[in-house]
């Protein structure tokens, strides 16, 4: 069998089972029971393929709907290698856009709420060389995948990790704050992907209640934790961001801008103290 063989047998068994993307998944699969990168795949179609047992354990994997990129253990954020475990949510490329918005200012201290794989407050810290920050979050386990990460990227010593709901003691000031909170309404849960419902955690995913609880508590401590003129950015799920503006400035903060997804969809907002 040759590696163009196996991409063609998983796609195969991947559209079978009902996978959308199969080629693309077949592709990182292969990649990834071989020990290669998968741009390497383009030159190795024809090279022998000495590992299909493994290949079969990735593919029945993904077919039971586990996310690619917890069989193969990261994703490409910002450019960056992240560590993904099923102990927290896979980052996305709508988050990237708060890292977009964070970068048209300096910063020098940032609290990331919620930090999840680290991939937001890590890549702010990776852009920003002269910047420290902190990142929280309820869960020990996602917690250690923030700090392998951190570790990964060479950064450590400027991230410190708290477990904490929220804010914890965390009491600034901070010059950026940045969230991508549990934002769905629990009514939608059963009705997610089984890539999302079965594999992320349900914590990270929503509130149990109206989807806007987060915003709610992060309202309740944003203001007395930025510096003067800090900025607060955060994620919110599509029809959600005019709400979630409105609790946050009435927890003090006032708009700047509401962020949209490349599909123009309303996704964050931009707000500030005065």
């Amino acid at each position: 069998m040759t590696f163009a063989d196996a991409q063609i047998k998983a796609a195969r068994a991947l559209r079978e089972a009902g996978i959308d993307a199969a080629a693309g998944d077949a592709r990182r699969l292969v990649a990834f029971a071989a020990g290669v990168r998968p741009e390497a795949l383009i030159v190795m179609g024809p090279d022998p393929f000495d590992a299909w047992d493994r290949l079969e354990v990735v593919i029945a994997a993904r077919i039971a709907r586990q996310p690619v990129a917890q069989i193969v253990g990261e994703r490409l954020f910002w450019g960056r290698s992240f560590r993904v475990t099923p102990d927290t949510l896979d980052p996305r490329p709508e988050t990237e856009e708060l890292v977009a918005e964070a970068l048209k200012a300096p910063f020098t201290r940032v609290l990331d709420l919620g930090t999840g794989t680290g991939c937001l407050l890590l890549t702010l810290l990776a852009e920003r060389v002269e910047a420290e920050g902190v990142g929280t979050d309820v869960s020990d386990a996602a917690l250690d995948v923030a700090r392998e990460n951190a570790n990964r990227l060479g950064i450590g010593p400027r991230a410190r990790l708290a477990l904490c709901d929220w804010f914890g003691a965390e009491t600034g000031p901070f010059d950026l704050i940045v969230s991508n909170p549990p934002y769905i309404p629990a009514a939608e849960i059963p009705g997610l992907a089984p890539e999302v419902r079965e594999w992320e955690p349900t914590g990270a995913l929503t509130d149990g209640g109206d989807g806007l609880g987060a915003y709610r508590a992060i309202a309740e401590g944003a203001a007395s934790r930025l510096a003067p003129g800090g900025r607060l950015i955060v994620e919110c799920g599509a029809g959600q961001a005019r709400d979630v503006a409105a609790i946050l400035e009435a927890g003090g903060l006032t708009l700047d801008t509401i962020l949209t997804d490349m599909d123009n969809r309303e996704r964050g907002a931009a707000l500030r103290l005065a």
